[in-house]
């Protein structure tokens, strides 16, 4: 039985670029167990097997996705992903909002155009305007970092 590597340089790599398996430990598939050229840490080779398994050597997608510790529903994630990019659909994306979608550009204009003004306008207050004049809440800590990065890079 293959054992797993001991935290290395690789291990880091794939850890950064979150492509580390989770569970590498709990991965069961023969040719990961016996041969050193697959890795069961590496998340992008592990579920590209487990869509192998099922598409060429027609093993259910329970056992395979149970033999490559993964779920199901992952299983299929894969499969859509695999299918619209290929290979490059199988890396993980970034979870959460693209942008700041309540602080758009032109809210950004506004809080910048309020402060502009003769009173120094605090946060809370800012805040308040926003909603008053675009209908969105938005917290007070947000407006700060919005403007400390319109800041920077209006320098």
């Amino acid at each position: 039985m293959k054992r797993l590597p001991t935290p290395d340089a690789k291990t880091e790599a794939l850890r950064r670029r979150r492509v580390l398996h989770p569970r590498p430990e709990a991965v069961s598939d023969e040719t990961f167990l016996r041969n050193d050229f697959f890795d069961t840490r590496d998340l992008v080779q592990v579920k590209y097997e487990m869509l192998r398994r099922v598409r060429q050597d027609g093993q259910s997608v329970a056992a395979s996705a149970a033999s490559f510790a993964l779920s199901r529903p992952t299983f299929y994630e894969a499969q859509q992903a695999f299918e619209r990019e290929g290979i490059p659909g199988l890396l993980p994306r970034r979870r959460g909002p693209r942008s700041g979608h309540k602080l758009t550009d032109d809210v950004v204009r506004f809080l910048v155009e309020q402060r502009a003004g003769a009173e120094r306008l605090g946060a809370p207050e800012l805040a308040r305007r926003v909603q008053e004049h675009f209908g969105v809440r938005v917290h007070p800590r947000s407006i700060e970092r919005a403007l400390a990065r319109r800041k920077k890079v209006d320098r």
